[in-house]
């Protein structure tokens, strides 16, 4: 993606220079500021956060219409490598967090597109006034997300992640991003002074809230012309010499065969065609030619040899006439051995069906237990489908962690845990502890009593609760996940005090892969 990029910036530049008529080209850049704007409160009550602009800059070549030469307005776009993205900082009650704060950052970076109708007004001989708007277009060319988590015991974790997913799944990344934006400033001479406005309008993450997630830019760019702005002046025809009567031939269309020989004595022709009208030069005259603008053979009345495929190879020459294919197999397309969809050339399993994205050859199954890798959730290790293609876990462990869960309780009303499920905790610490390739699901869930507004956030609060207390013991926070389904997952049905109490939960289901964020 880098490389093809890189490709086309530079065949943009190279291929523009030599263009003269109504078009300028030009090299900008600058300081820019890109923020996040309505980013919301993830909602938990103890939890002070702050989101940060990031600065960075906006750098490429701009290419510069000019309508027609008496016009003010001009159409603009080009190539810019574009720094975007924020910064966020958040603490923690230390009383009840073993998290005291949280540092992090989301840079990404673009090739953007923009295609914008300026208008120029001149101010003096050689100023001008610009200003103007449009859309733009934005690729996903790199990025980063940077989290540190300082804990209250002195620990410092880091999570670092350059490669981001762009999927449609949450906490991934789209590719592709567009939105609107604005441009003034001014010019001297071939100098360019602007400043930027940018608003996106397409969200570039997919979270796990309802927050929007779009791009706002501020920035000031300085640029020059390669070019001079140049204008086309009507050049004036210069009249037929005048041409002395003398003793030759009659030529009344002055193509040099006298009208006697001439078969087309009003139209200017040649000698192979007894003066009559040859406009593509393949020697047959245009009144007897059926494709008088391409040239073509007498047997086909004028016309090339046909390519009834219109696959680059003629007819004579083409063994698949029907079907387009390469001079290289004449005329057939490339073949397909194993029938997969992918050709010999390309094929790395030439005869045995595969998929495009492995080059032909099937997806592969490193470990042999009939789970391919790309379902496989323990590539390395056999394992049983119904498990993700992981070994089946031990029954006693689970049924621990199970009934650990079952006395999960909270303080009235309250996402603090009671001293006795600490205690239970304690037992799920050592468990994970003394199983290193365990990971966890803490699933938080409400009675669908109450306020159904604050199901959803008293569930998923709680369920971190119990996370942050695993984290303070000591267990890596990408072992566990932690997600609240509010009253929308009961345990049993009805609206009895038991039945009510049997659905206010926290459950924890144990895994031997690691768990999808």
């Amino acid at each position: 993606m880098k490389k093809q990029a890189l490709f086309l910036l530079t065949c943009l530049i190279l291929g523009l220079i030599p263009v003269r008529a109504q078009l300028r080209i030009a090299l900008a850049g600058g300081l820019q500021r890109s923020s996040v704007p309505g980013n919301g409160s993830p909602g938990w009550d103890t939890l002070n956060y702050k989101f940060q602009s990031r600065d960075g800059y906006r750098v490429g070549v701009l290419a510069d219409w000019h309508f027609t030469p008496r016009s003010v307005f001009y159409l603009q776009s080009g190539m810019f490598y574009s720094n975007k993205g924020r910064n966020f900082t958040a603490t923690y009650d230390s009383s009840t967090s073993a998290v005291a704060s949280v540092k992090a950052a989301q840079y990404l970076n673009y090739l953007e597109m923009p295609l914008n109708l300026i208008m120029k007004l001149k101010l003096g001989k050689k100023v001008k006034f610009t200003a103007g708007g449009g859309p733009y277009v934005g690729f996903l060319y790199s990025g980063r997300e940077r989290r540190q988590f300082n804990y209250t015991n002195g620990q410092v974790q880091t999570i670092l992640n350059t490669d981001l997913k762009v999927t449609t799944a949450d906490q991934t990344y789209n590719n592709v991003d567009y939105g609107w934006n604005a441009a003034a400033g001014f010019e001297v001479g071939r100098f360019i002074l602007s400043a930027n406005y940018t608003q996106g309008l397409k969200d570039f993450y997919k979270g796990v809230n309802s927050s929007a997630y779009q791009h706002r830019t501020m920035s000031a760019s300085f640029g020059f012309f390669l070019n001079k702005e140049t204008t086309r002046k009507a050049v004036r025809k210069p009249s037929a010499p005048r041409v002395k009567k003398d003793n030759r031939p009659a030529d009344r269309d002055s193509d040099g065969i006298p009208d006697k020989s001439d078969a087309c004595p009003e139209l200017t022709g040649t000698a192979f065609t007894k003066g009559c009208p040859d406009a593509d030069g393949d020697s047959i005259p245009d009144h007897e030619d059926r494709c008088p603008a391409t040239k073509g053979l007498a047997l086909y009345h004028g016309c090339p040899v046909p390519d009834t495929d219109r696959d680059g190879v003629n007819d004579e020459e083409d063994k698949c006439l029907d079907i387009a294919g390469v001079a290289r197999y004449g005329g057939c397309p490339v073949p397909d051995t194993d029938g997969d969809e992918v050709n010999d050339e390309e094929d790395k399993c030439p005869g045995l069906a595969g998929v495009a994205r492995y080059k032909g050859c099937p997806v592969p199954d490193t470990d042999n237990d009939g789970v391919n890798d790309e379902k496989d959730k323990c590539p390395k290790v056999k394992g049983a489908e119904e498990n993700k293609g992981c070994p089946v876990l031990n029954k006693q462990i689970v049924k621990k962690v199970e009934s650990a869960a079952r006395r999960i309780q909270f303080e009235y009303k309250s996402v603090l845990l009671t001293k006795p499920s600490k205690k239970v905790l304690d037992e799920v610490v050592t468990i994970l502890k003394q199983n290193p390739d365990l990971y966890i699901y803490i699933d938080g869930h409400t009675s669908a009593d109450g306020n159904p507004d604050n199901h959803l956030k008293l569930s998923q609060a709680r369920a971190n609760s119990v996370r942050i207390y695993l984290m303070s013991k000591g267990v890596a926070p990408n072992r566990m996940k932690a997600e609240g389904f509010g009253a929308n997952r009961p345990r049993v049905q009805g609206s009895t005090p038991a039945q009510l109490a049997k659905n206010r939960r926290v459950e924890m289901r144990l895994t031997n892969h690691e768990v999808d964020f």
